[in-house]
């Protein structure tokens, strides 16, 4: 059962030639049929490990070495069908038949927003 989802942003910084970048991961946190509590991470809608791992940690995109990040910020996302009185609408008809204009609407990207700034010491364009 999920327990939690949460938008997490994640920063990352390299300990070799210090580039700073963040990403946005989606995570899920469930109970199994056991009662272990577990994390399941996204990004791009692909699974990837945790980014808080050393095996999760993504590339440095100047120097390519590996290192853990930070949490940065986090949006929970509520788990439906929420408190009574929350804003929702019925559809009518089916989720294929529903706002069709979200079938053609290009990928929000995890890293598709404003990085971190970079130190002008340490700037990629310096290296």
């Amino acid at each position: 059962m999920i327990t939690e989802l949460a938008v997490e942003r994640v920063e990352f910084t390299c300990g070799h030639c210090w580039y700073k970048w963040s990403v946005d991961y989606d995570v899920q946190y469930y109970r199994d049929e056991d009662g272990h509590e577990w994390e399941y991470f996204t990004r791009d809608g692909q699974s990837v490990s945790s980014p808080y791992e050393p095996q999760g940690a993504p590339p440095c995109p100047i120097c390519g070495r590996r290192w853990v990040g930070r949490l940065m910020a986090r949006r929970p996302v509520p788990l439906p069908p929420g408190a009574a009185g929350t804003p929702r609408v019925r559809l009518a008809g089916t989720r294929a038949e529903h706002r069709t204009d979200r079938h053609d609407a290009p990928p929000l990207e995890a890293d598709a927003h404003e990085q971190p700034p970079q130190d002008a010491a340490t700037s990629p364009g310096d290296r």
